[in-house]
């Protein structure tokens, strides 16, 4: 079993690949030679070596407690072909900074990390060091690469406590330096083909897109109110090149497998512009 995931190591995607290789791997079965996570620079990359047969499965994040839907990965989902969400885990995330020992605070010029882990602790940042730079990286791993590579410790980073790898020298802050100390991120774990979903599920993920008139979205949630689903999330993107036009991300409470939720997709496929299965999964 091979996963992809955005690198480096030590990236919050890289613990959501190794919980979901630990789970994929059969129960009696300890891992191989042939079993591990891969990293890729980037997520448009980790969904093309899913779509090419490179890896068996692909690490993607959703949705953030804090910050709402991950509108890349939204965007990449929906533009993908013959990919599912077949699978979800969802962790706690715990932002520390990474620094050279012995340095304060007020000696740090740059601070590296993903744009969500640095909006997260704003606060933190604006406190203890208002005049840094604060520099945007692809993943909190690659983030903390980038600190580690100045000897003068000056630079900083932002990345998660289950982060082992650092360099001798190298410190992890102590404390969670969240705003907010109760933030999670919804990973899911993308396949391909629908082969790949499971045969019974408790949630459904769609996309669909409403006529643009008044009231096409009421009429919308009036057809999944009539089947008695209850939404767990919804959210919407602008459709591309089609201005005044927008996509719903649904996610809800269904069985893939039952009667019911076939006839509820069908339905909204007569009566929208477009519904697109992304997904379907258990949440425990």
């Amino acid at each position: 079993m091979k996963i992809a995931f955005l690198g480096p190591e030590g990236s919050y995607s890289h613990l959501a690949a190794q919980i979901f290789l630990k789970a994929e791997a059969p129960a009696t079965k300890t891992a191989g030679a042939w079993d591990e996570c891969i990293p890729f620079r980037n997520f448009p990359e980790v969904l093309a070596a899913i779509a090419c047969g490179r890896v068996d499965a692909g690490v993607l994040p959703i949705e953030n407690s804090l910050q709402g839907g991950v509108l890349q990965s939204l965007d990449l989902l929906q533009d993908s072909e013959d990919l599912y969400a077949m699978k979800e885990e969802i962790i706690h995330v715990d932002h520390r900074l990474f620094y050279k020992e012995g340095v304060s605070f007020s000696q740090i010029g740059r601070v590296y990390s993903h744009r969500q882990a640095l909006d997260q602790c704003s606060k933190f940042l604006s406190k203890e060091m208002p005049f840094a730079s604060l520099r945007e990286t692809e993943s909190t791993g690659f983030g903390i690469t980038r600190a580690m590579e100045d000897e003068t410790g000056k630079s900083a980073a932002i990345g998660g406590a289950h982060t082992e790898k650092l360099r001798p020298g190298f410190v992890m802050s102590k404390e969670c330096i969240s705003d907010e100390k109760n933030n999670f991120t919804h990973f899911l774990l993308i396949k391909k083909g629908k082969d790949a979903l499971p045969k019974q599920s408790n949630r459904i993920f769609f996309s669909t897109v409403c006529p643009h008139r008044p009231g096409s979205l009421l009429e919308l949630l009036q057809i999944i109110a009539g089947y008695g689903v209850n939404m767990t999330k919804i959210e919407s993107r602008p459709v591309k090149n089609r201005h005044g036009n927008y996509r719903f991300f649904i996610e809800a409470d269904c069985d893939i497998a039952s009667e019911k939720t076939q006839e509820l997709l069908a339905e909204i496929q007569a009566n929208t512009l477009e519904c697109k299965l992304l997904g379907a999964y258990h949440q425990e």
